[in-house]
């Protein structure tokens, strides 16, 4: 007998392998097709935008500042898009910014950063003045303190103090910025200010608003703020929508929600004659560290200033996606060929669909996991999670091709015997000749409950965290694949199965009833928990008396021969 299938069967599972080709690049075409090219956006540039030029590298929490030639090279780069610019800080950098926004033609909105140490307000506040009295002609208004009340750095009554002092030394329009309803509480403000800037960030409300809302909840928050100071100029110090992270109810950062935001936003501005400052030119990676992933999304420009999408005509979500798409399918060819040229009896439609499967889920992993990996120790984690899953593909298909060509699968193994491997290789002292005894079974739990610990952090802190479900790409088709081969019968489990398995099912839950129905980030991170889970629990059910009666007597019959 030939130990390879027959010419018809090898067919059909070539034939069956391009189709799966073929649907996995439809499934990443389809969130990808172009959007709004018959959304236009408003002639001309936009107003301003908040401007800061640090690198990955560079944080004013660490006191790395650009240099002047980034920071020309930066506004020289944005200068034909936009009208001026808005910044935060008058003394970090050593060098004014003024003479660089004067050479490119931009307006500038200068501001001082003020918070709750004294010596550091002083600096900023001289560095204000002389830089407004030095450069009249581009700087046409100040900006004393950002979100001061908001983060309750100081007191309402020394802000005033500072705005007084600043409207005494220069000639400028002096204003405070902060969110519009810390306005609406402290309204005697008003009096120390020409200018009442606010900022309107419906991503970050309360209550938060989508992105098909967000432009009547900006236009409401502002006409209150009109009507509560008639007698002064409004401003929108901050307007914006962020283009990556995670959901809040039905707020979706995107590229494609981006783009809506600010044509919708700039066309009824221009309309209206709204004052108005987009944040922000760039992404700053840095910003992560105190808003988790989105924080550093809200850019127009990524990090390496490339544009995110184009002012006007379709807007793509991820433009790169043919390139994983292709990868994917690259992946589930060379799976397939590979595990084929190991078990060639195991050629069949379902070694197809699995390998193609797992092809894009490490594409996916890939293109999902690059982008939040925002420092050294988010790159580390991240490539040892694809190595992981890599791994856990390149044991499935190994046991797989097994299966498939008829041939023995080593005994199935537990979430206690898993541990106990875990604390041995922590110990140094695991035996890894018997990799193939454990290998599988144990990188399988070590998923699980990596999720079920993850599922935790979403539960007791969720505000900036992450749903991870690239990360459980591979797992998710692994457990899967096998439940349904019948790899994992009732009856196998013990209490890790069921402690890892019942807590990452209870608490994706309870987290989905928080998160609202309309979060669909947060619902499909739910059904991936479940189905994680799921196998595991199976496990744990006892095995039906039908099925003991009937595995006994052959039992019995094979012990009598």
């Amino acid at each position: 007998m030939s130990r390879y299938p027959a010419y018809g069967y090898r067919a059909l599972a070539l034939l069956t392998l391009v189709v799966a080709a073929l649907l996995g690049g439809l499934a990443w075409w389809w969130p990808n097709r172009p959007q709004l090219a018959d959304m236009a956006m408003p002639g001309g540039k936009i107003a301003s935008v908040s401007f800061a030029a640090f690198r990955d590298e560079q944080s004013p929490l660490n006191h790395h500042f650009p240099t002047e030639a980034q920071t020309e090279a930066d506004l020289a780069l944005i200068a034909p898009r936009v009208r001026a610019i808005r910044t935060y800080a008058s003394s970090e950098g050593g060098f004014p910014i003024a003479p660089l926004a004067q050479k490119y033609g931009l307006g500038l909105w200068q501001g001082a950063w003020l918070g709750s140490n004294a010596a550091t307000n002083e600096r900023e506040l001289k560095a204000l003045i002389e830089a407004a009295n030095r450069y009249p002609g581009t700087i046409n208004r100040v900006i004393v303190g950002n979100e001061v009340l908001l983060r309750r750095d100081l007191p309402v009554e020394k802000l005033a103090e500072a705005l007084d002092r600043v409207k005494a030394a220069v000639r400028q329009p002096v204003t405070y910025a902060d969110v519009w309803e810390f306005w609406a509480r402290n309204p005697q403000l008003a009096r120390h200010v020409d200018i009442v800037t606010i900022h309107l960030l419906p991503y970050w409300e309360d209550e938060p608003a989508n992105v098909e809302v967000a432009l009547a909840h900006v236009k409401e928050a502002y006409a209150r703020i009109k009507a509560l100071f008639p007698d002064k100029p409004v401003a929108i110090g901050e307007v914006g929508w962020p283009s990556m992270g995670r959901w809040r109810e039905d707020s979706a950062p995107s590229r494609v929600n981006q783009a809506r935001f600010l044509r919708a936003v700039t066309a009824w501005a221009q309309s209206e004659g709204v004052d108005y400052n987009w944040i922000e030119a760039f992404d700053q990676r840095w910003k992560y560290k105190n808003e988790g992933t989105v924080g550093a999304a809200w850019g127009l420009w990524t990090t390496d200033r490339a544009e995110k999408f184009p002012l006007t005509g379709a807007v793509v979500e991820m433009p790169d996606w043919p390139r994983y798409a292709v990868a994917g399918g690259l992946l589930g060819l060379v799976l397939f060929g590979l595990t084929v040229w190991y078990f060639p009896a195991a050629m069949g439609v379902r070694l197809a669909l699995l390998s193609m499967a797992l092809g894009h889920a490490l594409a996916f992993a890939w293109s999902g996991g690059v982008p939040y990996a925002l420092d050294e120790y988010l790159g580390l984690a991240l490539a040892g999670n694809l190595l992981g899953q890599a791994g856990l593909a390149a044991l499935m298909l190994r046991w797989t091709g097994l299966r498939l060509s008829g041939l023995a699968v080593e005994p199935l193994r537990n979430g206690a015997q898993a541990t106990r491997n875990l604390r041995a290789m922590l110990r140094l002292g695991l035996d890894w000749r018997r990799w193939r005894d454990f290998a599988l079974d144990d990188l399988a739990f070590l998923f699980l409950w990596t999720a079920m610990a993850l599922q935790a952090m979403l539960l007791f802190d969720p505000r900036y965290r992450d749903f991870p479900v690239p990360t459980f790409a591979v797992p998710l088709v692994v457990v899967l694949a096998r439940w349904a081969m019948g790899g994992l019968p009732r009856g196998t489990g013990g209490w890790a199965e069921l402690w890892a398995g019942g807590a990452l099912a209870a608490m994706a839950l309870i987290s989905a009833v928080r998160e609202h129905v309309v979060n669909l980030e947060a619902m499909t991170w739910t059904v991936c928990a479940l189905l994680l889970a799921a196998p595991s629990l199976w496990r744990c059910l006892p095995v039906p008396a039908t099925t003991r009666r009937a595995v006994q007597p052959a039992a019995e019959m094979g012990a009598a021969d």
